[in-house]
Order: C-alpha cells, then sequence, then structure tokens
C-alpha cells in the first residue's frame, strides 16, 4: 500500500462545500472540514490531483511537524531539529516561509517567518557549511507555518502559491475577478451540467475574461491547474515525478477531449482596453478559437440574442459603486440587463455577483439562490435567477450547433432554408447510402464511412453506426468565410436526418481537429452511451458522445481483417491497443495468446469488454497498463517473442510519462526497431500511422523487410481519402 500522507487543502468563505464536492469526485474519502479548510488522509497522488484539479481551493499543505511555539525561541529550537535535509539541499536550493498566528504570544508575522527561516538555515550550516537562500518568489520549497494558541502546524506547501493563479491571465483590468470565485459562482449556477446539455453562456461585462475561461475550462473538462509550470513540489525531494507525468498527460488527454464539447460562449465589454485583455488572457488559456469576445455595450446584446440560442446562462460581475450617485446609476444598469433578459433571451438564467444585493431587485427576475462570497476585501453576494420562459427540454435548442466550434450534439432544432448546394450535398449523401448498403450487408458491417468531404463546400466525414450517425465536421479553411460553415453546418445537420431517416437526436456532431498522439482518445463526459455494433461477423461497443473518437476506427477494417487471417497459432502484441478491436480480430483468428498494452485504463477496460462481447475470454488474454516504449524495453530485455504484432502509434505525443516528446515521423526508426526485435523468426509486423505526410525511413531500415501494403489496407468505404492511414508489413531479414 502506497504510504498515506495528512494534507490541509484551504479555500475562502464560502467555498468549502464546494471544495468537499471536488475532493469526493477526485475520489478522497477520509476527509474532515474545519474553518477555512479540509484535512484529509491519502497518498501524495490525491494531493497533487488537488493541485491539479482544484477550481476552488487555494492552498494545498502537508503537515510535518506540530510544536510548542510559547517563545520565539521555543519555535526556533522545534523547528530546527525537523529533517529538513529531506525536503531540500543545502546547496544551489531556495526557500521560503509563510507564517501566521491566532491568538499566541508571537504575533508579528514577519519576525515569525524570520525564526522559522534562521532555524532551518542553521541546522543546514552546522551540517554542511552550506545554507539554502531565500527565494520569495517561486522557491524550491515552500514553508507553511500556522500558530494556534502557542501551538505552531509545520507544512510543506504542495501549491506553492495560490490555486487561483492559473497560468493563463497575462493582462489585467481594474478590479479583475479571482480565478477561483469565478469558477465557485460557475459551479453554484450549474454550469457543468449546463453545459454539458449544451447550454450557451455570454458574460455582456467580461472585463479580463476570467468568467469565460473559466467557463470554458469547465465546460470543456481542463484541469485548472494544467497550465502552470510552478507548483511546490516542484523542485522537493519527495516529488513523486513519475506520478505527476502520469496526471499530467491524463489531464491534457481530457483537455483535447473535452475542447470539442464547448458550446456557444460569448464575451463583450464597452471598454476596449478589457476587451484587449480578455482576448489576450483567452488566447494564452488556448481558447482564442472557442470564445469570441467583442466590443459591445449591454443595450446592444439585443442584436445579437437573436443568433444565439434559446438556453444559456448569462453570467456577469457588474461594476460596484464606491459612491452613492454611482450606486443609483447602477439601478439603471441592472434593470437594463433584467431587461435584455425578459426580452431577448427569456430561456436563460443569470447569475451575477454584486456588493449591494438590493440592487438585483433592479432586474425584475425571480432569484431563487443567493451565496455569499467575498470578491478580495468586498463582501459580496452571488444572485441566482431563474429564466423568465423556461424552455422544455424538447424545444431546446443545442448551442454547439449553431457554431464552427460545435461538437457532441443532435441537430439544430431551428428549421433553415435549403439551398441549392445543400440539395446537392443531399443527393450525393443518398447516392452513397445507395452505393454502399447492400457492400456493407454482404460483409456484416453496421458501421462504415458514407460520406467524406465529397462536396468542398460541406466538408464532413459522416459514418453511419447502426441506426445513429457520427458526423466529424472538418475544420474549414482559413479562405472560407465562417459564417458560411456556420450555415452549411446547419444546413448539413438537418438534412442528415431527413436523408437517411432517423430522429435527430441520433445524429452526432464532432469537430475534427488535430490531435496530439492518445490525448484524442481519453475520458469520458457525463453521458457514458455506448452500444454495440457489428463489423466483419464481430461485435464491438461504440460511443459516439463521450470522446473525440468513437472506440472503432473504420479505416483499419481491412487492416483488423488482415490481423485475423494471420494470428492462427501466434502469440500477437497489441501497442498503443486503444479499446482492443485489433486484439478481437487477432483471438477469431485463433492466436495463441494475445497482450494488449495501452496507457489508459479506460481503453484496457473497454478492450476487455470488447472481448467478452465475442465470448474470447480465457487466461491467454492479457492486458497491460503502461507506457509503450517503457514496455518495449523491458520486454526487449525479457526477450519476449511475438509471432504477430500490430503497431499503430499516435502521430504525436508530449505524455508526461514519456522523457521528451513522441513525434512519429522523428522517432518511427527507432520505435520499429525496438519492436521488430520481439518477432519471432517468422514473424510478421504490422506497422500503420495516419499522418498524413509520414516518409518512412527505408534507408535506415535496411535490416528489415519491408512491405507497403496501404492500397490493400484501404475499405471500399474510404477510397476518396486514400490517405486516411499509410500500412506497412515488416519482417525481420534473413
Amino acid at each position: 500500500m502506497a504510504k498515506q500522507y495528512k494534507f490541509t487543502v484551504t479555500a475562502a468563505r464560502g467555498m468549502l462545500p464546494l471544495l468537499a464536492d471536488e475532493l469526493k469526485q477526485l475520489g478522497i474519502k477520509n476527509s474532515k472540514q474545519e474553518a477555512g479548510n479540509i484535512r484529509f488522509t491519502g497518498e501524495l497522488e490525491d494531493a497533487y490531483k488537488v493541485c491539479l484539479w482544484s477550481r476552488v481551493a487555494i492552498r494545498v499543505l502537508m503537515p510535518i511537524a506540530h510544536l510548542n511555539a510559547e517563545t520565539p525561541e521555543q519555535l526556533y529550537e522545534g523547528v530546527k531539529a525537523l529533517a529538513w535535509e529531506e525536503h531540500i539541499n543545502a546547496e544551489d536550493s531556495t526557500l521560503a516561509v509563510d507564517f501566521n498566528s491566532f491568538r499566541s504570544k508571537i504575533k508579528h508575522s514577519q519576525y515569525g517567518a524570520q525564526k522559522v527561516k534562521d532555524a532551518i538555515v542553521d541546522r543546514f550550516r552546522e551540517q554542511t557549511g552550506l545554507r539554502p537562500s531565500v527565494d520569495l518568489f517561486q522557491p524550491d520549497l515552500r514553508i507553511n507555518v500556522y500558530v494556534k494558541h502557542n501551538q505552531a502546524i509545520v507544512s510543506i506547501d504542495l501549491s506553492g502559491e495560490s490555486l487561483h493563479k492559473r497560468g493563463y491571465r497575462t493582462h489585467n483590468t481594474a478590479a479583475p475577478l479571482k480565478e477561483n470565485l469565478a469558477a465557485a459562482i460557475l459551479l453554484k449556477a450549474e454550469w457543468p451540467r449546463l453545459a454539458k446539455q449544451g447550454w450557451a453562456l455570454v458574460d455582456p461585462m467580461c472585463g479580463s475574461g476570467t468568467f469565460l475561461i473559466e467557463a470554458a475550462m469547465i465546460a470543456a473538462d481542463i484541469a485548472p491547474g494544467i497550465a502552470r509550470d510552478y507548483f511546490g513540489f516542484s523542485f522537493w525531494k519527495q516529488h513523486d515525478r513519475e506520478c505527476w507525468k502520469r496526471l499530467k498527460a491524463d489531464a491534457e488527454r481530457r483537455r483535447q477531449a473535452g475542447l470539442a464539447r464547448l458550446p456557444v460562449m460569448l464575451g463583450g465589454d464597452n471598454d476596449s482596453k478589457a476587451v484587449l485583455a480578455a482576448r489576450e488572457n483567452i488566447a494564452e488559456a488556448g481558447l482564442a478559437e472557442r470564445i469570441q469576445v467583442h466590443e459591445r455595450s449591454l443595450l446592444d446584446w439585443p442584436s445579437v440574442s437573436r443568433d444565439l440560442p434559446n438556453v444559456g446562462l448569462m453570467v456577469c460581475n457588474p461594476p460596484y459603486g464606491e459612491r452613492i450617485g454611482q450606486r443609483d446609476e447602477l439601478h439603471h444598469l441592472y434593470e437594463s440587463l433584467g431587461n435584455v433578459i425578459h426580452e431577448f433571451l427569456p430561456g436563460w438564467r443569470t447569475a451575477l455577483i454584486t456588493d449591494n444585493a438590493q440592487l438585483g431587485k433592479f432586474t425584475g427576475l425571480t432569484m431563487f439562490d443567493t451565496v455569499p462570497f467575498d470578491n478580495g476585501p468586498i463582501p459580496c453576494d452571488v444572485l441566482f435567477y431563474r429564466a423568465p420562459k423556461p424552455v422544455r427540454s424538447t424545444e431546446m435548442l443545442h448551442a454547439s450547433s449553431l457554431t464552427d466550434d460545435a461538437s457532441d450534439t443532435v441537430a439544430d432544432a431551428t428549421k433553415v432554408t435549403i439551398t441549392e448546394q445543400g440539395r446537392m450535398f443531399a443527393n450525393r449523401l443518398m447516392k452513397n447510402i445507395k452505393h454502399l448498403a447492400k457492400w456493407a450487408r454482404k460483409n456484416e458491417l453496421s458501421c462504415y464511412r458514407i460520406y467524406d468531404a465529397d462536396l468542398p463546400d460541406y466538408a464532413f466525414a459522416i459514418d453511419l453506426y447502426g441506426e445513429h450517425v457520427h458526423v466529424q465536421e472538418y475544420a474549414p479553411p482559413k479562405q472560407i468565410d465562417p459564417q458560411k460553415a456556420v450555415e452549411r453546418l446547419k444546413e448539413a445537420m438537418q438534412l442528415i436526418p431527413e436523408v437517411l431517416d432517423l430522429p435527430s437526436n441520433q445524429v452526432v456532431l464532432k469537430v475534427r481537429q488535430k490531435q496530439r498522439g492518445t490525448q484524442q482518445y481519453e475520458v469520458q463526459s457525463s453521458h457514458n452511451q455506448r452500444f454495440e455494433v457489428t463489423e466483419n461477423g464481430l461485435k464491438f461497443w461504440v460511443n459516439l458522445t463521450d470522446y473525440l473518437d468513437t472506440g472503432l476506427f473504420l479505416d483499419h477494417r481491412d487492416t483488423r481483417q488482415l490481423l485475423l487471417q494471420k494470428a492462427a497459432g501466434k502469440d500477437f502484441l497489441n501497442l498503443f491497443s486503444y479499446t482492443g478491436s485489433a486484439t478481437v480480430y487477432a483471438a477469431a483468428g485463433q492466436a495463441k495468446s494475445t497482450i494488449s498494452v495501452d496507457m489508459s485504463n479506460t481503453y484496457l477496460a473497454w478492450a476487455q469488454d470488447n472481448m467478452r462481447l465475442n465470448q474470447l475470454n480465457g487466461e491467454q488474454h492479457h492486458f497491460v497498463r503502461a507506457n509503450c516504449l517503457e514496455w518495449l524495453q523491458a520486454a526487449q530485455q525479457e526477450q519476449q517473442r511475438f509471432g504477430l504484432i500490430f503497431l499503430d502509434p499516435p502521430t504525436f505525443s508530449n505524455s508526461s510519462r514519456m522523457e521528451g516528446v513522441f513525434d512519429i515521423q522523428r522517432d518511427h526508426v527507432s520505435l520499429l526497431k525496438m519492436t521488430s526485435h520481439l518477432l519471432t523468426d517468422d514473424g510478421c509486423l504490422i506497422f500503420s500511422t495516419n499522418r498524413r505526410d509520414f516518409k518512412l525511413a527505408v534507408d535506415e531500415l535496411s535490416e528489415l523487410d519491408i512491405s507497403d501494403i496501404t492500397q490493400s489496407t484501404l475499405p471500399k468505404d474510404f477510397e476518396r481519402n486514400n490517405k486516411i492511414h499509410y500500412c506497412w508489413m515488416i519482417r525481420r531479414s534473413a
């Protein structure tokens, strides 16, 4: 069992219940809520998760000692006696001390911090003649000392600096909203649930864009700490780097998967400097193409409302009035805000933060909750209002279907006028279906591609999965008018269910973008809806809504069939195995044994489900969670051998579980050499990649017998896209 530690997580007034919910979602169970903090017992990985994923926490502390501190001397001696050499080196290291006291004899925080620092430095000097230096900005070790009733708790500050600092704020406006406060307001407004249902979000007084960025990070399942390059544990001697790398890698995968699910998000401000600041911060957060911000006043929003979905959340931080006259002027602002909602966005909820809750009455909206939060030193209330005319679920217009960032949604509920080009698209789709349907039945296929950007203006890949349709919108070229692309998208999403005679809620749309390595495969959303499909008589689970990919790469269908034909009596290895579809084929082909290797527990479990679905059970089938490159090295040392290997690596991966960055073009030679060493004398390696500009370095692989089998592995339904993948059969030379 991994070592257990005690931790303390702090949060601002009113946020402890939210923090408790976060800890529960992170799987942290042994917790206790106290005044201003939550204590829990867990592994170091749990503390790392809080640093990475908590949206409302301020600091994560790890207590290492409880001391008597009646006098400065007693504090000094107690701190000096601690084994600081276990946490920091004496030479070329830095430290900082935060000191606070409550009803104790040592009252002066600066003096208390000085005594703690002196004790640590003197210990090192006496032991080694060397000492760490002080760095108040980003030290190698930040120490937190809290003295209450003359009892000191000495802790390692694993957060290093307040967790509200996400790393994306490059520009400020006057009195910007703190990131953790914005997140707390959004969480209380039920934004996570609303976003998953496709609700839009608007901040008409966005300032530096904090609400917009935090809302996008929540909706896209982006870890709030993912962009930070410094934590308190970064240079701590007991830092578990492998654990942190793994957590960061998982978070990056979740980010890549989640970005495709963002609903409509718009911001505005009547201050051009604020708009510039918001855009800069949004760009720094990697969301420039996902969030639109324009210079406009509150009264300009009615003209925008007709292009917005009929369900959404308006959230804002109106200006505070310091003088009576200013407060009187704010009456009109709140009244205008209420009018915009009443008249133009009646299906929208509203949340706003104010230092004067009485102003909220001027909106004329119906309040259903109020929560006290502090905005810095200012005590405030967050007011939550119902939609004036709530929209029934059957009438909801899914926001993401209205934008070129659309994803994970059903068709737009609003009918659009079909153009002549739209009719051409519908005719092409119908023609393709007629052409492929007989072939699909003959090959026992319930899932296949029926359209692949056949018409340039309709840049989609459309795949049929039984009674469901998976639509991927290719990113339109820069020369294409974005509004035209949106119109084509809306038109296509109306036509597809009509042509296929399917309910619109069985048509799922995603934006297709360049992804980095296995990041594109990971992480569930809240839908958790999967169903069974058939391919060449075999069965597979697919999920069209929760991931960027569905769990079954249709273009590998013929490649999988090749594996089935070659697998009989052989030990089979599936590297970067994803959901194990290749393993199912090999097992169905009477492979002697199979090993599936992947970094994701989720996908290994999915692979096992696929095997069970086909009644391919048995102890000869193994599923290994590991970094494939590390596993290859270990397998070489153990002299493992396989008669058949399938290798379909990511095109690019900056997975922190690997040293450096993996790039298939740069690294394929070493990867293929390592993998080929595992082949038996008569073994065969099938290597595939979907990098469009990939060039196999044949000259550097002269010791291998390589055959290009790309054309023979392209299925009939991918004939239009002959660069969907490249594939080679590789053997060891005699």
